[in-house]
């Protein structure tokens, strides 16, 4: 893992070539995209079956696309009981947290004869997406809760999930059961695109959503950016980033292991380090180099830590948050001997995980905060998935006559200003009735 002096001119190189490494979209990518989402918005069910059967199941029909509640049942045979204990514990502690982001409708009476006021109403139908890594055979069991439990506290009425199948046209037990314990409404059998498509317009089978959240590949988030704006999403999601600040206390071997632990998601993964110690940083690369070869997904790794991982070496802990509010990573891991002094210099990042005995893993899981977070930069402006993606805000207003002529003149000033004759009317047209 390659070691830079920051600020340098090579350090500036490596961080823009973290920077700039981008969302990966091709304009062929674009064109095929637009064709999946087409061809289901013209022929629904056939298209998203015939997609299904090319690239992962010959075996799915328009008669078995939905997940029927024997399958249902003969999941619930087949997981064991760590599992169940896991996804209660999970289930438990991600609903305790997202229930503290659920929102009241309320009323104010700012002036004599005025009330204003909003209406937090959850959207009717969600969409939840649910990759199927490795063909389905690894469950992607949190990205089930992620999506779904921030629904479910929101108080969406439907929810549906699409995951690909595995290549005899079932749908991996641990993703059913998990999907059942949350409170999903329905199961699809489909993924990628054309599984986008069908919950954005809608087929006879899979019922049109309000809102799509969820992971996927480059063609789902392709499609997401495509759809949205006909339905909501969560946000357009890059490669997995991890960004870790440590001072010369912290453990070399923690950090390599967390490093690691997102650069084997993606080759277009970033794994960064920034230290003020000179020490920790060429004991950290080496420990990069010694666990990497014990790693099942070695190869994806190793190039993701190539081409997008570093460690950089800074003066002081403040230049190293001064990079990290730059770059705005996923994850944020704060390894400093007291970590809490910097929290409030902390500006840009999707999830902040704090000290030596808070990996990310723990936040991927069960900790209670979503994993799905913003990348690529966007942390800057953007937020983790939560209930707020699941509402609407309809605002209320109301005035009396005598609220409404006192504020009449300053309304008609504004009209006339912007050349808008017809509001004006609307406001004089009242003064003349009465």
């Amino acid at each position: 893992m390659q070691i830079f002096t920051y600020p340098s001119e090579s350090g500036e190189k490596r961080v823009n070539q973290i920077i700039q490494r981008g969302l990966g979209f091709s304009s062929d990518d674009y064109k095929q995209v637009t064709a999946y989402i087409e061809d289901v918005k013209n022929r629904g069910d056939r298209a998203v079956v015939e997609y299904t059967n090319k690239f992962d199941s010959k075996s799915v029909t328009e008669a078995n696309l939905q997940v029927t509640p024997e399958e249902f049942e003969f999941a619930a045979t087949q997981v064991d009981a760590p599992f169940l204990k896991a996804l209660d514990r999970a289930l438990s502690q991600l609903t305790r947290f997202h229930e503290r982001q659920r929102q009241n409708s309320w009323i104010d009476n700012p002036r004599d004869g005025v009330m204003v006021g909003q209406l937090v109403r959850a959207v009717d139908a969600a969409g939840i997406y649910a990759p199927g890594a490795k063909g389905g055979k690894t469950p992607l069991v949190s990205s089930v809760l992620m999506g779904a439990i921030p629904a479910k506290v929101a108080g969406v009425a439907s929810i549906s999930l699409m995951t690909p199948p595995m290549s005899d046209g079932t749908i991996n037990p641990y993703m059913l059961v998990a999907a059942k314990t949350v409170g999903i409404d329905r199961v699809f059998k489909a993924g990628s695109a054309w599984a986008i498509a069908a919950l954005a317009y809608g087929t006879a089978q899979i019922p049109k959503v309000d809102v799509i959240v969820g992971p996927g590949n480059l063609y789902v988030t392709l499609a997401k950016k495509i759809v949205s704006g006909t339905v909501g999403i969560d946000m357009i999601a890059g490669p997995s980033e991890i960004l870790v600040i440590a001072d010369k206390d912290a453990n070399p071997k923690f950090l390599a292991a967390d490093l690691l632990s997102q650069a084997e998601h993606d080759t277009m993964a970033s794994a960064v380090l920034v230290t003020d110690s000179n020490d920790l940083a060429v004991a950290t690369a080496k420990e990069v180099e010694s666990q990497l070869e014990l790693l099942p997904r070695k190869d994806i790794a190793a190039k993701s830590i190539n081409d997008f991982g570093s460690i950089m070496v800074v003066p002081d802990i403040d230049t190293a948050v001064a990079l990290s509010n730059r770059l705005a990573p996923e994850h944020l891991e704060l390894v400093v001997k007291e970590p809490f002094q910097y929290i409030g210099q902390i500006r840009n990042a999707g999830a902040l995980f704090i000290g030596p005995y808070t990996p990310e893993p723990v936040g991927d899981y069960i900790a209670g905060p979503n994993h799905v977070l913003p990348t690529a930069g966007t942390a800057r402006f953007s937020s983790a998935l939560s209930v707020d993606h699941f509402i609407k805000k309809t605002s209320l207003i109301n005035y009396s006559k005598a609220a409404f002529e006192k504020e009449a003149d300053d309304i008609l000033t504004l009209a006339g200003i912007e050349g808008l004759g017809a509001h004006g009317n609307s406001i004089r047209v009242r003064r003349i009735t009465d």
